[in-house]
């Protein structure tokens, strides 16, 4: 069972359709920081964005928050350790958690979300709060030590579901994949959820937000997750 003090808001996308950036998700966002206005953004998912660039860009999607980089830091460790919310940004997930264990940062962001700090992440951001990033959309463009994340949920996660084929392709679809791990894995859920919606974790419960739908892939079977469900028991891997 997850502990309790856990606050996590998992965002499947920073868009939904053609939406600005952060739009969508700024509401749930401040409902889940409450009076807090001072976060710590770690963008090492980004690539071609520079970091200066995407704590900017997060800035502007978000000027009610103060939001300083984890990459302007003397001691990135200490930063988490004094941090009054920790925000995870999308982009590369294989660069991300390659920089989360290149800093030692994995077991510091475990324990200080442990003791009740929010953490905010979309996309690849999400994805490290599941088990491992096994599930994950993006190309191996670095090889992390370990695919083992934060584990905050004991499931694998899939960010930006979707179950869209586009017409003449003849590449695996989104499921074909997600199929693929099951089978090889077929006791440990995948929870996919899509772009506009997130996962919930705070006092021990789990459910999906937003007004689409989801999906857990278990073994050979893909069933719906609607939007409120109660999802604790895929705390309970």
């Amino acid at each position: 069972m997850t502990d309790t003090a856990h606050h996590i808001l998992m965002l499947s996308s920073s868009r939904m359709g053609d939406e600005q950036y952060l739009e969508h998700a700024q509401p749930m966002i401040q409902a889940h920081l409450g009076d807090c206005r001072d976060v710590l953004f770690i963008p090492y998912a980004g690539v071609t964005l520079g970091w200066d660039d995407y704590v900017e860009k997060v800035q502007q999607a978000l000027p009610s928050l103060n939001v300083i980089g984890i990459h302007t830091a003397d001691d990135p460790i200490a930063a988490v350790e004094s941090a009054s919310a920790i925000v995870v940004g999308g982009g590369n997930t294989f660069n991300l958690l390659y920089q989360l264990y290149n800093n030692d940062l994995l077991d510091v962001i475990r324990r200080k979300v442990a003791s009740g700090t929010p953490y905010i992440g979309w996309s690849a951001g999400s994805n490290i709060c599941g088990a491992s990033i096994r599930t994950t959309n993006d190309m191996p463009i670095i090889e992390p030590p370990s695919f083992t994340a934060l584990g905050f949920v004991p499931c694998q996660l899939n960010p930006h579901y979707t179950d869209y084929q586009p017409p003449n392709h003849n590449g695996e679809t989104r499921d074909d994949r997600l199929f693929e791990f099951t089978a090889l894995n077929p006791t440990t859920p995948v929870l996919a959820i899509r772009e506009g919606t997130a996962l919930l974790l705070s006092n021990q419960r789990m459910t999906l937000k937003g007004k689409l739908p989801g999906f857990c892939f278990r073994g050979a079977e893909k069933h719906a997750i609607e939007p409120e469900q109660d999802l604790t028991e895929f705390l309970n891997q």
